[in-house]
């Protein structure tokens, strides 16, 4: 059954408050960031799931053969299995709005999933991603996408990061963004930036 396809926190609100995703980094799990979804949004529901993927015991969402080098293939079963799990979801709240957030590997699956069908989100965040292939076009022009990066950042480069968002551009969506000077770390700027987002 799709709704058991990953280990998660959930918290389910009333019926037509948003239903938000939150997708963890390397190595973080189903926890990393619940209790910040149900800040963000608090009368939301929230779906918080663990990668299915172990690395050397680091919980990830797809696997990869090196540091920005994916296995395409299981990055391409696992984005279909993680549509499975959230259109599941969403048919069970059919009236609520739908919103996704993830940081570095989670922010990878999620912005694959919205390459794949972007019709499954309304609002998402990308919070450090790493997009190393070349996105086939996509209508964008209903989701509302903020992407985040660090101009030092040594495992997401930013002219890879300034690329996904200027192809999110083309693909018409209502992109905003904050970047910073730093690395891979997530700033309190960026938080707050994820909190408008998803208080519009």
């Amino acid at each position: 059954m799709s709704l058991t396809n990953y280990s998660a926190l959930t918290h389910i609100a009333d019926e037509g408050a948003p239903l938000v995703f939150a997708f963890h980094g390397t190595g973080g799990d189903e926890r990393q960031f619940f209790d910040l979804a149900r800040q963000l949004v608090p009368k939301g529901s929230v779906v918080s799931m663990r990668g299915d993927v172990s690395e050397g015991g680091a919980a990830r969402f797809f696997r990869r053969t090196g540091e920005g080098v994916y296995d395409m293939d299981d990055l391409a079963r696992r984005t279909e299995r993680m549509v499975a799990f959230i259109a599941a979801h969403k048919a069970m709240h059919p009236a609520a709005a739908v919103y996704g957030f993830g940081y570095s590997n989670g922010a990878n699956i999620l912005a694959s999933v919205v390459m794949a069908h972007p019709d499954l989100f309304e609002r998402v965040a990308l919070l450090h991603p790493l997009i190393p292939w070349s996105p086939a076009p996509v209508d964008l022009k209903d989701l509302f996408i903020l992407i985040t990066a660090g101009r030092r950042d040594p495992i997401c480069p930013w002219p890879l990061s300034d690329a996904l968002i200027t192809w999110a551009e083309q693909q018409g969506a209502c992109v905003t963004t904050h970047i910073h000077e730093g690395g891979h770390e997530l700033r309190q700027e960026e938080i707050a930036a994820l909190s408008k987002l998803m208080s519009q």
